[in-house]
């Protein structure tokens, strides 16, 4: 039930993304369903094997090249789907550090709804 739910409000926030940010477009409430699937499936699989590789990297930006995996994602999940478009890679940034922010309020949320 958390899963469907943390789901639903991924797409939602994905919609929010794209309210408030012109660089993010998202048709409809499927094709942000359909995004956030496919960009979490891209962080469970893709994004620990470029985090292994790019592990030097980060270590020496003190972190920050994760931003720059979060954005690839975003900006991969927008390049195999229709109904949801980022602009480029500055669009793909900002649009990942939105959805990440409304990300932690989610899960911060559904633990506490959930831990009762």
């Amino acid at each position: 039930m958390k899963l469907l739910i943390k789901w639903i409000l991924s797409a939602t926030a994905l919609l929010a993304v794209a309210h408030l940010y012109s660089g993010v477009e998202v048709k409809s409430f499927t094709a942000a369903l359909i995004a956030a699937f496919v960009i979490g499936l891209l962080n469970t699989v893709v994004r620990p094997l470029l985090v292994v590789l790019t592990l030097p990297f980060t270590v020496l930006t003190l972190g920050l090249f994760l931003f720059v995996i979060n954005a690839l994602m975003f900006w991969s999940a927008a390049g195999v789907l229709d109904g949801f478009h980022v602009q480029g890679f500055t669009a793909a940034l900002i649009g990942s550090l939105i959805y990440t922010l409304l990300g932690m309020v989610i899960e911060s949320a559904l633990e506490r709804l959930f831990s009762k």
